[in-house]
């Protein structure tokens, strides 16, 4: 009877504990949400949150509604979306190789997407400068010729990364700890790749590639938006339907597969789709380190290593990650922003360093 007793006691303790977690999780969306809000009321222009309001439902004056629907919410809506991909990518990878320091910054995903977007400006032309005004002190305005080309290079740079490393996961049977040591060892290869078209381009080809990696929300318009969302809800569903089976496999190989779980399938599925949304974030808005592997770090110090759980909670973390960097970068020039992607890495060395110190089991 105690042992009955005590079973009781702890399912209820369990039920307790997964309840308040929940909760924490849908304050951290209600925060979201609040900094949305934010987001949308801050900057140059700035707008009373009745103003925001009214021009959420239609109301508001022409100037409210071109601020808020053409310049603001696009990039808000992108740093959320790129932000939630991120975090999901980093957690499922780190899921999935066991390993707390797999992100697709460490797996040389963003170091390939970046060596794509290199090869289109210098090799195929896609990088210009106009004169203009600026938010710094510089005399011209570095943009990409044909953003097209640009994200597709990207795409298929980072692509290519994931597939070299997965291929020689399968060819040569690698063990976990030999595929991360395969994507630094990309990460590399892809650096002095990017390097070497650096050396022989031209100062605006040059300026064009360093404005690219620098990483920036404020680039995609409502139809990459639309593609990023995509992509990254679908993805999203996926994963907390195999929740169960990721949790199995963080007890190791064996235990997942004496519970019935295809491991080599769900860990090769599971990269391709992580690193699909991480290859569309990173195409689309340049390199944003950090977020991929901090988020899920924040998330699992908040729940725990239940995926149920954990997925979504690295990805509001990852989206308010985002939109707070980005709205700060906004915010901290008069007339401008700060890129994202410097922003990220300030807040995220720290922050990463601070888990290091306090967790042991890192």
């Amino acid at each position: 009877m105690s042992i009955l007793a005590d079973n009781k006691g702890l399912r209820e303790d369990y039920r307790t504990s997964v309840k308040r977690k929940r909760y924490l999780l849908l304050l951290c969306c209600v925060f979201l949400l609040a900094i949305i809000v934010c987001a949308v009321a801050t900057g140059s222009f700035s707008l009373p949150l009745a103003r925001v309001i009214k021009a959420i439902s239609g109301e508001a004056g022409h100037s409210e509604m071109v601020v808020i629907w053409n310049i603001r919410m696009p990039r808000i809506m992108a740093a959320v979306l790129g932000g939630w991909g991120l975090g999901l990518a980093g957690c499922v990878m780190q899921s999935l190789l066991r390993n707390p320091l797999v992100s697709p910054f460490t797996l040389g995903i963003s170091h390939g997407a970046a060596f794509g977007a290199a090869f289109a400006i210098v090799i195929l032309h896609a990088g210009i400068a106009q004169t203009a005004t600026l938010r710094t002190t510089a005399t011209n305005l570095i943009t990409i010729n044909s953003t097209v080309i640009t994200t597709l290079c990207a795409f298929l740079g980072a692509m290519m990364t994931t597939v070299t490393i997965l291929l020689l996961a399968r060819v040569k049977r690698l063990s976990v700890q030999s595929i991360i040591l395969a994507g630094i060892a990309l990460s590399s290869l892809f650096v002095s790749g990017t390097i070497l078209i650096q050396y022989f381009a031209s100062e605006i080809e040059l300026a064009s590639i360093v404005f690219w990696t620098f990483g920036d929300v404020a680039r995609s318009n409502w139809k990459e938006i639309g593609i990023t969302g995509i992509s990254t809800v679908l993805v999203t569903v996926f994963f907390f339907i195999k929740r169960w089976d990721l949790n199995a496999l963080s007890s190791g190989d064996d235990t997942a597969r004496s519970l019935g779980v295809h491991v080599n399938r769900l860990r090769l599925t599971g990269m391709v789709l992580a690193a699909l949304v991480a290859s569309t974030v990173t195409a689309f808005h340049g390199v944003i380190a950090f977020l991929g592997l901090l988020a899920p770090h924040i998330a699992r110090k908040l729940t725990s290593s239940n995926h149920g759980l954990l997925i979504p909670m690295s990805c509001v973390i990852g989206a308010m990650l985002l939109l707070v960097a980005d709205t700060v970068g906004r915010c901290i020039i008069g007339s401008g922003t700060l890129p994202v992607g410097i922003l990220t890495s300030f807040m995220g060395a720290p922050l990463f360093l601070y888990l290091i110190v306090k967790e042991k089991n890192l």
